[in-house]
């Protein structure tokens, strides 16, 4: 299934914006969410066929929202990348046996993370 829907979660205005820009620009639909708790009551709504999500936030983490989503067989099969300011190596671990397909060190690069969605779709 090509990806065209994608909910980005993040708590920094910035960020979401930023990613947001380049989704859009590259043809993807977009939905954001500031929180964990946000991104659960959407997909629960309107599942998109991709979640790129923040590992740090207030309330649920990238890390309990990806394992939330990939132990439900309503929303397994949505993959989620998750997106971290910390070293790549630690965070990568923790998000693939959470269930994420993929972790992208910030401050993210276009180019590798449209390239990586393409690779999912």
């Amino acid at each position: 299934m090509a990806i065209q829907k994608i909910l980005v979660v993040d708590d920094s205005a910035t960020d979401r914006f930023f990613l947001t820009e380049l989704l859009e620009t590259a043809g993807f639909e977009v939905t954001g969410a500031e929180s964990g708790e946000e991104c659960l009551a959407k997909v629960a709504v309107s599942p998109p066929d991709l979640v790129l999500m923040d590992v740090v936030m207030p309330g649920l983490t990238g890390f309990q929202v990806t394992r939330t989503l990939t132990k439900d067989p309503a929303t397994a099969n949505i993959p989620v990348i998750l997106c971290t300011g910390k070293s790549q190596a630690t965070d990568l671990a923790w998000a693939l046996k959470m269930g994420a397909k993929a972790c992208v060190t910030k401050p993210v690069v276009g180019s590798e993370l449209l390239n990586l969605i393409k690779s999912l779709g």
